[in-house]
């Protein structure tokens, strides 16, 4: 089971860490959509508006006869409004590791665009899976919310040198990435006031109780998140607030008081430099769209 072996090989790293992949269950997926709602957490709302004003021309700019291929499809809300924009296209192919959050969105766009074909896939697309077969035009990944920062920079190479073998010399990639900003404007959007962001983090934990049958003093455990500007990225942590341990799989994990467990890395792009790691990776910087105040980049990459 890879989660207990992910789990167990990142408890005993140094530093310990766990993959951000394993918040999503029901739960964590339900929570990520409360985040996506508040006030702090701009990331969403921008991207949408974007997606929104440029819709026309993301669309114009893809062509007619799609096939869409969209990573971690989530509550489809984005998905929604680029297929409201998009002529003729052919299929949908939802990728994502949750069961619940594929359902819901294969139900939400089966009721929206009724002639469209979807076919779901539950994968973790950050490896190796197949796809089906399907006839139509261009291929094109949809890998909207950013998660790409949630890559470290070799990661970002190899992750996007595989789409580009996905989608073949004809197809494209249409991506959403956040852009450097303000320290205090990040600070926010990973510690807003209601907490959910920290319930969403300590998920992690609840999971790992529940299905991988772990010992685990879940309120020892703080919610941390800051920006580390050495590195250009949020990091989000779960810190002992007292010494502790994890027991699992026979083994058993001391944590003193101020360790901490890295759930959550989030790396944040200057244009160019996104623009840089897309061509190193094969792709051309076809066309960009962002908002008013840059906080968020649209790429089309072909």
């Amino acid at each position: 089971m890879s989660f207990l072996k992910d789990v167990v090989a990142g408890l005993r790293a140094s530093p310990r860490r766990i993959s951000s992949k394993y918040f999503y269950d029901a739960a964590g997926s339900e929570l990520f959509e409360q985040i996506c709602d508040l006030d702090e957490y701009y990331v969403t709302r921008t991207e949408l508006a974007v997606l929104k004003k440029s819709g026309p021309d993301i669309a114009k700019a893809m062509g007619p006869d799609t096939v869409i291929v969209e990573f971690g499809s989530g509550s489809a809300v984005k998905t929604e409004i680029l297929f409201s924009h998009l002529e003729s296209p052919k299929a949908w192919v939802p990728v994502d590791i949750s069961d619940s959050a594929l359902e819901a969105s294969e139900v939400r766009m089966n009721a929206l665009f009724p002639d469209l074909k979807v076919s779901p896939v539950h994968a973790d697309f950050t490896t190796a899976f197949e796809l089906p077969k399907i006839a139509g035009g261009r291929l094109f990944v949809f890998y909207p919310g950013s998660t790409l920062g949630n890559f470290g920079p070799a990661e970002v190479s190899r992750f996007l040198g595989r789409v580009r073998e996905m989608v073949g010399a004809d197809g494209g990639m249409l991506i959403g990435v956040d852009l450097k900003k303000s320290p205090a404007t990040l600070h926010q959007a990973y510690n807003d006031s209601k907490g959910v962001t920290a319930a969403f983090n300590k998920n992690v934990l609840k999971r790992m109780v529940s299905e991988l049958g772990a010992k685990v003093d879940i309120d020892a455990f703080e919610h941390y998140a800051f920006f580390n500007p050495g590195e250009g990225r949020i990091e989000m942590h779960l810190v002992a607030s007292k010494p502790t341990r994890i027991e699992i799989e026979n083994q058993a994990f001391e944590f003193a008081a101020g360790e901490s467990i890295l759930t959550e890395f989030s790396y944040k792009y200057a244009r160019n430099q996104f623009e840089d790691v897309a061509r190193a990776s094969g792709f051309c910087v076809d066309q960009y769209w962002t908002d008013e105040r840059s906080h968020f980049g649209v790429w089309l990459l072909t």
